[in-house]
């Protein structure tokens, strides 16, 4: 599986996971100046922004560790962009999905309210 197979893998199991746990898709792959976020949901009144990061192995980490301050701030810019855009007023969380996934397992960890906007 090439890298690119692996990321769309992984955005559609990472879809799956959320709307089985009551979530509503708004969007995926929204950009905005050559950025972009994975998946735009909504769940329990609130806006969730979620970064899926998906890998063949943890070897070098877990998946969410690839989501630095520099992605946070990156993903919090197009967010922002997001809310103007649509002229909502919510509150909003940012998660993260991280995967591995290869011939022997796939696992899936949703880890909600990863980081925050005002860092």
């Amino acid at each position: 599986m090439t890298q690119q197979e692996l990321g769309i893998f992984g955005e559609n199991l990472a879809v799956s996971h959320i709307v089985k746990k009551g979530y509503t898709i708004l969007q995926r792959n929204y950009k905005f100046n050559r950025k972009e976020i994975d998946i735009i949901a909504t769940h329990n009144n609130q806006l969730v922004i979620i970064e899926v990061k998906a890998r063949q192995t943890a070897e070098i980490g877990e998946p969410w560790m690839a989501v630095n301050r520099a992605k946070q701030k990156i993903i919090v810019q197009v967010a922002n962009h997001y809310v103007v855009s649509k002229n909502l007023d919510v509150d909003t969380r940012f998660d993260i999905i991280s995967i591995v996934h290869n011939s022997f397992r796939t696992k899936i960890e949703h880890i909600e309210d990863a980081f925050s906007a005002s860092m």
